[in-house]
């Protein structure tokens, strides 16, 4: 049996399940695309409840399916539990350099990666291979622990920054620093000094099971904006977004850090109990001139006594009426 056509209000549209599948799939490429579209340095702040290595790992597929470079620092999680979920398209395009087996080189096999991450990192920076490049690190957490914070920032600077180097014979198109950071691990300070080097910054939270992603974009020469993605991230390491913010441009506050209230430890109270109220309003005040003050100076009692006040200017005073004050000394 047909069901009768559903009668839609004015600037209402009919959303077919191709539609709905196909604006889907553009949101979600937006989502993605938008994330590394300023290259640079792009900051995966992650917490316990809500962990950042799926995400990069979308993100590490989306730059292999481009045909871009792929080079992966891990020291968190074996080679064999970073590649479970990609295709042998996207593995094939992988290059792993493992940190995790061996990084201290202590079982002296000669598979540990020669001058450990630091090593690693300065090798990355002076590769010549041209053509776009993405540069995953899982993850800074790890490195910040075992190298000096400036040494990481330094080396940060010169990965993204290998587009603009002076001199170089063999310049890169584009490069994308995917740096996945575990924000409890850290203070304040590493935290503000890593969010200054990154041109896209996101900061994972939510509610319940609905994930959300902030986004914090630093354009050159422009005000920073953001917005607020919700999404989940299916077994394929696809995103699938349910919906997006509008972006904004005013200042955007630390979702990880909790806002200072002024109003505590004040010595005093801002705020007037009931009783306080109904006394401070009962209360005639020195300086108000009341009806009752006006009708006792206006109509006095027939025995009250008047006042004067007599004044008699001295002989040596010199009155001057154009220059009251001449016999100041100022």
């Amino acid at each position: 049996m047909n069901s009768p056509p559903l009668s839609l209000g004015a600037g209402q549209q009919v959303m077919t399940p191709s539609k709905g599948v196909g604006e889907r799939k553009i949101r979600r490429l937006e989502m993605l695309e938008s994330v590394l579209a300023l290259g640079g340095l792009v900051l995966l702040r992650d917490s316990v409840e809500w962990e950042g290595r799926s995400l990069l790992k979308a993100l590490i597929k989306k730059s292999a399916l481009r045909g871009e470079q792929v080079h992966v620092l891990g020291c968190e999680v074996s080679e064999e539990e970073f590649r479970e979920g990609f295709d042998s398209s996207i593995n094939s395009q992988l290059v792993y350099h493992d940190l995790f087996r061996d990084p201290l080189n202590w079982s002296k096999t000669g598979e540990a990666l020669p001058g450990g991450p630091l090593g690693v990192l300065r090798a990355m920076c002076s590769r010549t291979g041209p053509g776009p490049v993405t540069i995953a690190l899982d993850s800074l957490s790890w490195l910040l622990l075992h190298l000096p914070c400036t040494t990481v920032c330094q080396t940060l600077h010169a990965l993204s920054h290998q587009d603009s180097r002076p001199g170089d014979s063999s310049p890169v198109e584009h490069v994308h620093v995917l740096g996945l950071l575990h924000g409890e691990l850290h203070g304040p300070g590493p935290m503000g000094t890593l969010s200054a080097l990154a041109r896209t910054e996101v900061t994972l939270s939510g509610t319940r099971s609905q994930a959300s992603a902030h986004i914090l974009y630093r354009r050159p020469q422009q005000r920073p904006t953001h917005e607020t993605h919700w999404f989940s991230i299916l077994s394929d390491f696809g995103v699938d977004l349910q919906g997006v913010s509008p972006l904004k441009s005013q200042p955007h506050p630390d979702p990880l850090t909790p806002p200072v209230d002024p109003t505590t430890h004040l010595t005093f109270n801002l705020h007037l109990s009931k009783k306080e109220k109904e006394a401070k309003d009962s209360l005639t005040l020195p300086f108000q001139f009341s009806s009752e003050k006006q009708q006792a100076l206006l109509c006095r009692g027939l025995g009250q006594a008047t006042s004067h006040i007599f004044y008699e200017p001295d002989a040596y005073d010199d009155l001057d009426q154009e220059d009251p004050d001449d016999d100041l000394d100022i």
